[in-house]
């Protein structure tokens, strides 16, 4: 035997062993149900070379045997099938069809590869198998079973087949990744174009769409009101409230009995004042202040006392729960109360009096609480206040009760930079708004940024909360009480957000000392600080934001993080907001002197509230969406200056400067180059001319597109 052919036999007899049986399933693990020739594992071995095939069988023949692997064919082999492994999560699919499943045990989502996503839709309850993990990949799975539907009903356009032997639903949302199939008996009196509602009733088995029958039609998609209304029901905000909740209101009586002011602390002698947006219509709160014979101040914070009038489990309780929160749309607001109550009863309007629930501090000229008191009054409001009166005053320091407004704007610095000294964090993000004409046509878009007056409401309100939320929460040597409360709550941000953000800032000159909670704070708040009036001001205010945890509700307390509060909770909006309604009643039954109620039922509402929030919030960003493209629609042709605002390796998203709005340039538009993405330097660059766009970069472009029924901007780059 030759020298060669003896060391590829003895390469081969060498493997007779556990290393050779791991070589082998290592092999087959890339694609655990595919098949392999014998010729592929012995090149993947680096045996090809050898003669001795026979020997080689041989071996691969013996883990056969030893249940190892099977055989398929002759000279061809698998890895036996493993018993799946049954997982059970949420899916988020992309408008691309893959998705991710995200299951609690599991440290990381697992991928969904495009075409195994069964029969899911967005945000569904599923049953998953997973496959092989590979080596520095992430964990891939298919759905096998969906359990639970998140949503049955759809929004979106109705495109009719040829003579209207069928549609589809092209939904809005374009997280939902397929058209709803309509057959020809669901489509009598509807057009196509019509923006309608859909619910999907099955999925038959392999079928590529599901199968829907249309429930309510909005009307010609692109209309304003048609529009509007399709947003509420994407997110299941309902318009109008049931003929009975409007009847059980309209049946409450708007005199208020002596017997009711006699159990209540009459402050209506007391100079008091609201202060709210110019076109609000439902005003919560009001402030009174007064000078004591001792030097220190009287401030009261005056709160329509909205559970006097919404008893609870009442037809208006439960409707008012349901909805959860107010809903503010550019052109409307969607009112969680009837406008018997939000607009008049409960509203502490001027020169009326009106029921309350006060807080009232004893403060000194450093802002410091000496004393509270928390019960029900009875106000009289001395004056109306836009927020722009009141900044004239501070600012003019002359009108009306100027002497009453510098004060509490002096005491509300105190509190803001004593807050700030704790470690809270100052989010002043800006405001679009729209100025419309009476068709509803945006002619206007212009941002609004918080001033003095806003921060001088602002303290109060939030020291109101705390204090409120202290006087339930502690017993009377300031130890937990134990007791049942609705709390305001903000998770401290994710490290490796965080992190992500500090490297996603570097390439525009910022940066954050992550090395614990107080530098975490201190430079955030000098971020934050440092880009107020730049061009990327929104764009670093909205990624920071998005590195907090969202502030939820809930029964277990765990401190306001943003705040740099131990407790807060939300008592100041009772009529806008359910939660406050329950923290008004949780207070009013600490003040009878009740036992602690259980937390089971509230921790149940206060989920409830925290989701429906979320749905008003995306509902009212849809809508601001909606305008700015409505507005761009006319300027299309036109260039406007912008910045970049996210890079991606589809596209890079641009900020229109004068307008916030966002719009996109695909890479496979920008023909003068081929650009590659570098995730890095959150950049793209030109391989031929080397032309670099990174995040945050002043750029000019053309708006090409604007798709109101998307709510998307196509746009160009100007050179």
């Amino acid at each position: 035997m030759s020298r060669k052919k003896k060391q590829i036999v003895s390469k081969t007899r060498s493997l007779q062993n556990s290393k050779f049986c791991r070589a082998v399933l290592g092999f087959f693990a890339q694609d655990n149900m595919r098949v392999f020739t014998r010729r592929e594992i012995m090149t993947h071995l680096d045996l090809i070379s050898s003669k001795n095939h026979k020997d080689f069988t041989r071996l691969l023949d013996k883990m056969v045997a030893d249940g190892q692997i099977e055989k398929i064919a002759i000279e061809k082999y698998r890895q036996i099938p493993q018993k799946q492994t049954i997982l059970t999560g949420t899916i988020k699919i992309s408008g691309s069809g893959y998705a991710f499943v995200t299951v609690g045990d599991l440290d990381q989502a697992v991928f969904i590869p495009k075409g195994k996503t069964g029969y899911a839709l967005e945000g569904d309850k599923v049953n998953i198998s997973l496959g092989m993990k590979k080596a520095g990949k992430r964990i891939e799975g298919k759905v096998i079973e969906v359990l639970e539907r998140k949503k049955k009903h759809f929004v979106g356009i109705l495109q009719l087949a040829p003579r209207a032997k069928y549609g589809f639903v092209v939904v809005d949302n374009n997280t939902i990744h397929v058209d709803i199939y309509i057959p020809r008996e669901g489509l009598k009196g509807v057009r196509d174009h019509d923006k309608v509602i859909a619910r999907v009733i099955d999925w038959p088995q392999g079928s590529i769409n599901p199968l829907g029958e249309i429930v309510e039609v909005l009307g010609v998609s692109g209309e304003h009101e048609v529009e509007m209304h399709a947003i509420l029901a994407e997110y299941d905000l309902r318009y109008q409230f049931p003929a009975e909740v409007e009847a059980e209101a309209r049946q409450i009586s708007t005199r208020i009995a002596a017997e009711e002011i006699a159990r209540r602390r009459d402050m209506r002698s007391i100079i008091t004042f609201t202060v709210d947006p110019f076109d609000a219509k439902d005003f919560d709160d009001a402030l009174s202040i007064r000078k004591l014979d001792n030097g220190h101040w009287k401030v009261g914070v005056h709160i329509a006392d909205v559970s006097h009038y919404v008893r609870e489990d009442s037809l208006l309780d439960k409707e008012a729960y349901e909805r959860a929160t107010s809903v503010y749309l550019v052109d409307r607001v969607v009112p969680m109360l009837p406008e018997v109550l939000s607009n008049e009863l409960c509203s502490l309007r001027p020169n009326e009096e009106k029921l309350s629930f006060s807080a009232i501090f004893e403060m000194n000229d450093r802002a410091k609480v000496l004393n509270s008191w928390f019960g029900r009054t009875v106000i009289r409001s001395d004056r109306r206040f836009t927020y722009e009166e009141v900044q004239k005053v501070i600012e003019t320091k002359k009108g009306d009760f100027s002497k009453e407004i510098l004060t509490l704007n002096r005491l509300a610095k105190t509190l803001k930079r004593e807050r700030m000294k704790r470690g809270a964090i100052s989010f002043d993000t800006v405001e679009v708004k729209f100025r419309l004409d009476e068709r509803h046509q945006p002619i206007e878009v212009y941002v609004k940024e918080a001033k003095e007056a806003n921060h001088m409401i602002e303290e109060f309100m939030l020291l109101a909360n705390k204090k409120v939320s202290e006087f339930v929460s502690l017993d009377i040597e300031g130890r937990p009480s134990q007791r049942t409360y609705i709390y305001r709550v903000h998770d401290e941000p994710d490290a490796e957000k965080l992190q992500q953000l500090k490297q996603f800032i570097k390439p525009l000159g910022y940066t954050l000392d992550l090395r614990n909670r107080q530098t975490i704070t201190d430079s955030l708040n000098a971020l934050l600080k440092s880009v107020q009036g730049k061009p990327e001001q929104n764009m670093i205010d909205t990624l920071a934001m998005r590195v907090m945890s969202k502030a939820t509700y809930s029964t277990e307390n765990i401190g306001h993080y943003g705040l740099a509060l131990a407790y807060y909770t939300h008592f100041t909006s009772p009529i806008r907001r359910y939660p406050d309604i329950m923290a008004h009643r949780l207070l009013h039954h600490r003040l009878l002197g009740g036992e602690s109620v259980s937390a089971m039922r509230y921790e149940e509402q206060s989920k409830h509230c925290s989701w429906r929030e979320r749905l008003a919030t995306e509902a009212e960003r849809d809508s601001i969406k909606y305008m700015q493209v409505k507005y761009l629609k006319v300027f299309v042709g036109e260039v406007f200056e912008g910045i970049v605002s996210g890079v991606t390796d589809w596209g890079i998203y641009i900020e229109l400067l004068p307008v916030r709005a966002d719009g996109m340039i695909r890479l496979r538009n920008m023909t003068d180059d081929l650009y590659t993405f570098d995730p890095d330097n959150h950049s793209v660059t030109g391989k031929r001319y080397n032309r670099c766009y990174q995040l945050g970069q002043k750029v000019s472009v053309e708006v090409v597109r604007a798709d109101v029924e998307k709510k998307q901007l196509d746009l160009r780059l100007v050179y």
